[in-house]
């Protein structure tokens, strides 16, 4: 529908689209910011004071997001601190580990590396959030930049813009990592994607346009064959974690789906690996802890300690800029029988 035919039965678009501020109020999210974004039956939260990552996401009512036992909670003193990180790991849609280390904690050269490393409780500043037309399309977006750095350390600055248009059912995520020392600097990225219950079920399947699985460790070693299917909850089973060779298309475009043919719905994230050419996938049918990670990364799950052993920890020069996207879209509908299909042409066309 056209703009003016919309605005003939509205009297404010925020009736159907609008991004609004808020501050959470109690428990351990209290003074927590966010933004709300709102774009029809498409609604999500942006975490200001979490990197811009995203919380709740929901499309038509049926939420997509995975929300870890400790629930939505702030910053802790406990954020960065090695294994405790677990804490206050609270999932969401997404969040955001780098930019010195990915994954296990560790120790190098006498400094500590916290699990997932320190973005992800990083608050944002100069948080800027839009919405206005563009034609017939009206674009809400969130803003911001979150900075790494130490005295005499790093000087990392992430600079991220989130965006989405109404009518739409896509979130687009807009990242430049710049580094402003005058050093090269380490940066490991890894965008930690989290399908949650009831989006996730039984009855779902991920759709992958894998070409090779390897499983991390003895635990997931035997379920290597039923990565792509997602089983009911099983108290206290254990995680597995499988890293994934993925095809794509000649210009390095891909993408990863959970899609659940019983709630006709589906999450589809499209990235680019020549930009991010790792991708994991983390699998946990424990009973209270069950979620599908779709994660893809610059770097591998095994951490900076591998890739230093290696001699291939990704770098960036003085001065360097480097960018990523990422694009989550809800699917329905036929759109889930196609997107199988895309993922078969993308791994046949590798082989032809």
């Amino acid at each position: 529908m056209k703009k003016e035919e919309i605005l003939r039965r509205v009297g404010s678009m925020q009736q159907l689209a609008c991004v609004r501020p808020v501050t959470f109020g109690e428990g351990r999210s209290e003074n927590m910011k966010a933004v709300e974004v709102k774009n029809g039956p498409l609604q999500f939260q942006v975490l200001t004071d979490k990197c811009l990552d995203l919380g709740e996401v929901s499309w038509r009512g049926i939420k997509g997001n995975f929300l870890s036992k400790p629930g939505l909670m702030g910053r802790n003193h406990f954020d960065t601190n090695g294994q405790e990180a677990l804490r206050s790991i609270m999932g969401g849609m997404m969040f955001t580990s780098g930019l010195e280390n990915i994954c296990p904690p560790c120790t190098s050269g006498g400094k500590d590396y916290p699990m997932h490393g320190r973005i992800r409780t990083t608050p944002a500043e100069h948080v800027c959030s839009d919405a206005f037309w563009e034609g017939d399309a009206y674009v809400l977006t969130v803003s911001g930049e979150m900075r790494e750095a130490e005295l005499f350390g790093e000087n990392m600055v992430l600079r991220r813009k989130i965006t989405t248009v109404f009518p739409g059912k896509s979130i687009v995520l807009e990242d430049t990592i710049e580094n402003q020392s005058f050093r090269k600097e380490p940066m490991m990225l890894l965008y930690h994607c989290n399908v949650g219950w009831p989006l996730l079920g039984e009855d779902c399947e991920i759709v992958l346009p894998t070409r090779k699985v390897i499983p991390r460790d003895d635990d997931a070693a035997p379920h290597a064959d039923d990565y792509s299917r997602m089983e009911a909850p099983l108290d206290n089973e254990p995680e597995y974690v499988f890293l994934h060779e993925l095809a794509a298309d000649e210009n390095g475009e891909t993408f990863a789906a959970v899609i659940n043919p019983a709630q006709n719905l589906g999450i589809r994230i499209s990235f680019n690996v020549k930009e991010l050419p790792c991708f994991m996938q983390w699998k946990s049918r424990a009973s209270g802890d069950y979620v599908i990670g779709l994660e893809p990364a610059n770097s591998s799950v095994y951490g900076r300690l591998y890739h230093e052993e290696r001699g291939d920890l990704h770098m960036m020069e003085p001065q360097s800029v480097e960018t990523k996207k990422l694009v989550f879209t809800f699917l329905e509908g036929e759109e889930l029988d196609q997107i199988k299909e895309e993922a078969r042409y993308l791994v046949e066309g590798q082989k032809n």
